[in-house]
């Protein structure tokens, strides 16, 4: 198996915040349990991005789920690119959608799914959910987590 150093370039090191997502590099390591289905989580709960119409900042909680095949992606390079987009505009369905194919482009997981789960700007809640298509079969899906958007009605 190689080794983890070899393949995450970040960790253990200083790293500055990259510029743009563009600019970030995703690392992955590789799966110790490639022969197993199962679902990995990753949640974001402080994900800022801003709106590229007005630059005014739009904040999400991101749930990133997948069923790794041979790669995991290492954490503090999702942390590093995932914080890249504070200072990048893009609206909330793109924000979303890409993150889900870059990760997918990186990683050639059997399965991803991301909610975005937007908080309200302008008095309308936008929630963005993507995936790659049916999960496995055998594997345990919990519920992301996240309430929806309930106003004061």
């Amino acid at each position: 198996m190689d080794s983890i150093e070899h393949h995450a370039k970040q960790l253990g090191r200083q790293t500055p915040l990259p510029v743009s997502p563009e600019a970030a590099e995703l690392d992955r390591v590789p799966n110790p349990h490639a022969d197993t289905d199962y679902l990995a989580r990753f949640t974001a709960p402080e994900f800022t991005s801003l709106c590229p119409v007005t630059g005014q900042p739009d904040f999400a909680t991101l749930v990133i789920d997948y069923v790794p095949d041979r790669w995991l992606v290492e954490s503090k390079s999702l942390k590093l690119y995932l914080g890249a987009f504070r200072n990048h505009g893009a609206f909330h369905e793109d924000c979303t959608v890409g993150i889900g194919r870059r990760l997918v482009q990186v990683l050639e997981p059997r399965w991803l799914r991301i909610g975005g789960y937007w908080y309200p700007r302008g008095g309308i809640p936008i929630d963005v959910f993507w995936q790659t298509g049916e999960p496995p079969k055998a594997v345990w899906l919990p519920d992301q987590g996240v309430a929806p958007y309930r106003g004061r009605g």
